[in-house]
């Protein structure tokens, strides 16, 4: 008997365990294929399809790891099986970093909105850098004291408040009212800013807080905004602040439904915004309709757990 008769089972021994692992490798991707396409198929119990909904971008995360293992084991067809989620990923969402799809030009309004954060040690300084930025309207949520915001009066003379929401406006103010959200308490404003170029109407909005298995009051908050906006009749309208929801969140559907996103047809990128540090998901938003979005964007500011979002108008 020759050597390497001897030799050859040995070798096709040391490949079964390999193979093996690499079937585990091609479920795995099959597995992560199919939650990026059908995350919102899975039920939304004590709020976690809301919640997989949410940092289903993120997964795309997996397909790197996937490939990598792959390579480690040697496994071609482990690695021919990560094409699909990476695939059906890019599907998805890789068009957020195309080239933007809505009109450009000079923008006739730029805003921005800012949670400041309670307790925040110095609101002034984390709204600055929006004001330098030279914006039309700033959208501010959790102000805790307007008082420390005085200085903004210099630029933005007009103001409307309501709660912890707040809008400054280098334009007047032609009226402004609080807005139910079925909060219990008022959390929301809508005010109607008189532009140059005409009548806009302008919600600021802070609403309910969504947690691991606790999102029913932020699902209802979304509802009741919703059937706000549906109901008025304003042709140029724009949505600002805090919604707490990802625009990949199956809840935020009522809202999509009548508006459109700023950062989806203006911007580049996720525009994650929280937590600043490192942000995996996207609370802040700027919605509208009867506009058309110039630009769009993310911007660090200090002293607060989110970044603030921008965006500029045309009529």
């Amino acid at each position: 008997m020759t050597d390497s008769m001897i030799d050859e089972p040995v070798r096709g021994a040391e490949q079964r365990p390999g193979d093996r692992r690499g079937l585990v490798l091609v479920l795995l991707a099959v597995l992560l294929a199919a939650v990026l396409a059908g995350h919102r198929a899975v039920p939304n119990v004590r709020g976690l399809g809301s919640l997989l909904d949410s940092v289903t971008p993120l997964l795309g995360l997996g397909v790197p790891v996937l490939a990598l293992a792959a390579l480690l084991r040697r496994s071609r067809r482990a690695l021919v099986a990560v094409a699909l989620p990476a695939a059906v990923w890019a599907l998805m969402y890789a068009g957020a970093w195309l080239p933007p799809a809505a009109g450009s030009g000079p923008a006739g309004i730029r805003v921005a909105s800012q949670n400041l954060r309670a307790g925040n040690p110095d609101p002034a300084g984390t709204v600055a850098p929006l004001a330098e930025a030279g914006v039309d309207l700033i959208a501010l949520q959790e102000v805790d004291d307007a008082g420390r915001l005085a200085d903004l009066r210099q630029r933005y003379p007009h103001r409307a408040s309501v709660s912890t929401v707040a809008l400054w406006s280098r334009h007047p103010i032609r009226e402004s009212a609080g807005v139910d959200t079925g909060l219990g308490w008022t959390r929301a404003l809508r005010a109607v800013v008189a532009t140059p170029r005409g009548d806009l109407t302008v919600y600021v909005v802070h609403l309910g807080s969504a947690r691991a298995g606790d999102t029913a009051t932020r699902d209802e908050t979304v509802r009741t905004l919703a059937g706000a906006v549906r109901a008025d009749p304003a042709d140029r309208l724009l949505v600002l602040g805090d919604l707490n929801t990802a625009t990949t969140d199956r809840v935020f559907t009522p809202l999509t439904r009548l508006l459109r996103d700023a950062q989806a047809d203006a911007g580049r990128g996720f525009g994650f915004t929280w937590p600043s540090s490192v942000p995996v998901t996207r609370p802040d938003h700027v919605l509208y309709r009867g506009l058309t979005p110039t630009t769009a964007d993310v911007l660090r500011t200090p002293d607060s757990d989110h970044r603030a979002v921008t965006a500029g108008f045309r009529w």
